[in-house]
């Protein structure tokens, strides 16, 4: 297979965004797969995804991520550790939760083009992992990602609900308490207040505790799950 049939979308051919991304505003950012077709195959394919996410938010990591898992376990220890302390990101990941087919972040852009360079360089480095590791070629994307602005402190938490509650939603769970143990999604450092990827305090400092978020977001559970059947029912006449 040559780098050429391996590639994905790079950022250099991507479609120029009409509307600029601007920082320190914070986006709802959806991919998805080329033609729907699944991109998380296994926990493998879950984690190595979360792996690169963390690796590129940085600036200015200083090599791939491909050749960073080569690395001997302490020099990777590090770098990592240096990157942590330099703290110099292109964006700050609010929440997020991974779907068989698609993805969804809450990012807050901290450095210009930090959200386009950020997600240029994981959809290229986890597809050359996905292609070369599932026998493929070829696109894995679904071409630009979509971005909506998060313009008011209410549609942050909305926005933060509706994505933590997408597994229930589309049936990838069965139950509000299985959805509170997925485990591609952030919901659980909301609730369990275990350390991660995520900058919780933008919606947290919202609620009194941890339980109280957690009540916010089963509120909605039903209301989005009818939406989710609706939407699905007028995409089929």
């Amino acid at each position: 297979m040559t780098p050429r049939e391996n590639c994905c979308i790079s950022s250099k051919t991507m479609p120029i965004r009409t509307t600029p991304l601007v920082t320190k505003e914070i986006y709802h950012i959806v991919n998805r797969g080329v033609n729907h077709i699944p991109i998380f195959e296994d926990q493998r394919d879950y984690n190595r995804f979360l792996q690169i996410s963390s690796y590129y938010q940085f600036v200015e990591p200083p090599i791939k991520y491909s050749l960073f898992t080569k690395l001997p376990a302490y020099t990777r220890e590090t770098l990592q550790k240096e990157l942590n302390q330099k703290n110099h990101k292109l964006i700050s990941l609010l929440a997020f939760c991974l779907m068989p087919n698609h993805f969804h972040l809450l990012l807050r852009q901290e450095k210009n083009e930090g959200i386009s360079r950020f997600l240029a360089n994981i959809q290229n480095s986890y597809t050359r992992y996905y292609n070369t590791r599932h026998g493929r070629i070829g696109h894995l994307f679904q071409g630009q990602f979509k971005a909506v602005r998060v313009a008011s402190e209410n549609q942050l938490l909305h926005t933060s609900r509706y994505i933590h509650l997408n597994p229930y939603s589309s049936f990838v769970v069965k139950s509000f308490d299985q959805l509170k143990e997925y485990p591609w999604s952030s919901l659980s450092q909301y609730i369990d207040g275990a350390q991660g990827l995520c900058d919780r305090r933008p919606v947290l400092s919202n609620f009194s505790s941890k339980a109280k978020y957690l009540e916010f977001v089963e509120n909605q559970k039903d209301y989005q799950m009818t939406l989710a059947q609706i939407k699905h029912l007028l995409l089929e006449k």
